[in-house]
Parts: structure tokens; C-alpha cells; sequence
């Protein structure tokens, strides 16, 4: 069974959320918000799997409150809602969040990213992914350009596992890094699994972010 903590300042958001999770075997409910620090004291005091909070919330805001969540490092991954990928995006991905749903998706597409998030992957599809950071690369300026930056977590990485970061930070799928590579996707998968341990990352969408800090991926 899937926890599920609604964070929403639309009581009819809550609702619609909570009569889908509700009416599905494995998943539940376990507590509602209806801002930020509310989601941040529900979150430590019921240890759901799941977050899912509106980006948008009032008082402290879903990036903040994502951040604060992350940072007491419990086992409870975010995932946060919005009606478009606006301005803010970025910044949460960086805050820790595994990833981005629109409110206008269908039900079924929304338990999909609630248990693929539970289950430790991103929800942010690869390709999506890529078109998201290379939307905000105007926001990031110069500080994408020049050499690949020096960082310890690269030294621990092999040759192939810093090629699978660079591919990752190109939003290739597992599918797609086997026929560049010439590997089998179970060997990919692997390879994948060992470089988010390395380097620390949650998660796809944050190998993604490093991939940029680093410079090792520059937009398209």
C-alpha cells in the first residue's frame, strides 16, 4: 500500500485527489495540507511514501517546503503538482523534488507517477526531462559555459558510468543508451543504478541536474 500525503490549497483539488486515491486498491490517504509548512509537520509526523503538492501552495512554497522535507532526510519523496512547467521548475528539481505532474493529466496517469515515484524512479520522462532544462537554460547564462567543472563524485565514476551520466544528462532513455552503447538494457540498468549511488542522486531528474552543474551536458 502506497501512503499518500495531499498537499492542495483547493479544498476541491483535495477532494478530487483524495476520491481517486480512495478508489484505488494500492493506495491511501494518509493526511491532507493545505500549505507548505503544514505538508513540512504532516510529512515528519506521518512518514508517507509519497508527497504529492501543489507547487504553488501559500506561505512556505512547495519548493521550500520540498527542501525541507529532503534536508530531514526521511524516506518520503515529492511530487509535485502544477498547472504548467513555469518558472519554478528548475528550482524545485534542485530542492529535491522527483519530478513534475499537470493537474490536467488523467487519473490513471497520476497513479502511474504516484507509484513509479514510490518506487524510486523520476516521473519526468527522460525527453521531457531535457526540453525542461534546456527551457530554462536562459536562466542559467554563462554559467553553463566553459570546461567541465572538477568534482569528486566524477573521480569515483569509470569511463562507462561517466558516459551513462552524459547520456543521462541528454535525456536518452535506457533504451536509447543501450543502442548508443551497444548494450543490453539490463546492463544499462545497472550501470544506471551504480552512477545515482556515486554521485549521490535521488534520482534520474537529479543525475540530470548535475550533469548541467558540472557542464558536462549543455543545452541543445
Amino acid at each position: 500500500m502506497i501512503s499518500v500525503l495531499v498537499v492542495d490549497a483547493q479544498p476541491l483539488q483535495r477532494f478530487g485527489f483524495r476520491m481517486l486515491l480512495e478508489s484505488t486498491p494500492d493506495t491511501e490517504i494518509v493526511g491532507e495540507a493545505e500549505n507548505g509548512a503544514e505538508a513540512v509537520r504532516w510529512t515528519t509526523e506521518l512518514h508517507p511514501d509519497v508527497v504529492l503538492m501543489d507547487i504553488r501552495v501559500p506561505g512556505v512554497d512547495g519548493i521550500e517546503a520540498t527542501r525541507r522535507i529532503v534536508a530531514a532526510g526521511g524516506r518520503s519523496r515529492i511530487l509535485l503538482t502544477t498547472f504548467d512547467v513555469d518558472r519554478y521548475a528548475l528550482a524545485a528539481l534542485r530542492a529535491g523534488a522527483s519530478g513534475f505532474l499537470l493537474k490536467n493529466i488523467r487519473p490513471e496517469e497520476l497513479l502511474a507517477g504516484i507509484r513509479a515515484v514510490a518506487a524510486g524512479d523520476a516521473v519526468i520522462a527522460p525527453a521531457l526531462t531535457r526540453r525542461l532544462l534546456d527551457a530554462f537554460a536562459d536562466r542559467l547564462g554563462d554559467d553553463l559555459c566553459g570546461p567541465v567543472r572538477e568534482d569528486p563524485r566524477l573521480d569515483s565514476l569509470t569511463g562507462r558510468e561517466r558516459e551513462i551520466l552524459v547520456a543521462i544528462g541528454h535525456g536518452l532513455t535506457n533504451g536509447e543508451i543501450a543502442q548508443r552503447f551497444t548494450l543490453a538494457e539490463s546492463t544499462v540498468k545497472t550501470h544506471v543504478g551504480r552512477v545515482l549511488a556515486k554521485i549521490g542522486a535521488r534520482d534520474r531528474v537529479q543525475a540530470v541536474i548535475l550533469a548541467y552543474d558540472l557542464r558536462l551536458t549543455r543545452p541543445i
